[in-house]
């Protein structure tokens, strides 16, 4: 297991996870008929897109001149770990909607995967020094706890 990432490479994770989080509410977006669900979960689609756009921005700005832009991995391994842990443990890319699932259950598996979302990004807080970029991964962490509580809010509507 890779011991150090810098932040450039949590950076990379969570554009990926982002990027998954889109496809997983449009594809469930698809799934629906009803125009105010369709447009709650692609209105959720569009955050995930937003949270990709900012954190390929913080990434860019970050790494601009920066010593530790490509963190030193000649074998490939950073990447090939980072890979595993983007491949789907986070918005599973194999989830297919048939349409029988409540809203509801839509929104259980985002607040779900936005948990460990959270969950992972706290994790690799710890292996990322300070000089590689630490603060920014709190940065990504505070993000997805707000989507998260936007998450909840849209369920506990929904529930009435």
């Amino acid at each position: 297991m890779q011991g150090t990432f810098n932040a450039n490479e949590v950076f990379q994770m969570a554009i990926e996870i982002e990027k998954r989080g889109a496809a997983f509410y449009r594809a469930a977006s698809d799934c629906y008929d009803d125009p105010k669900i369709k447009a709650l979960l692609k209105g959720l689609s569009e955050m995930e897109l937003e949270h990709e756009k900012e954190f390929a921005s913080l990434r860019e700005s970050m790494t601009q001149g920066s010593a530790y832009a490509n963190g030193y991995d000649p074998d490939g391994v950073a990447a090939a770990y980072l890979g595993s842990l983007t491949s789907g443990e986070v918005f599973d890319r194999s989830l297919v909607f048939t349409g029988s699932e409540t809203v509801e259950e839509v929104l259980r598996k985002g607040i779900e995967a936005e948990k460990n979302s959270i969950v992972l990004y706290t994790g690799l807080k710890g292996v990322v020094p300070d000089e590689l970029g630490r603060d920014k991964v709190d940065r990504i962490i505070r993000e997805e706890m707000k989507h998260l509580a936007v998450l909840a809010e849209r369920l506990r509507s929904l529930k009435g």
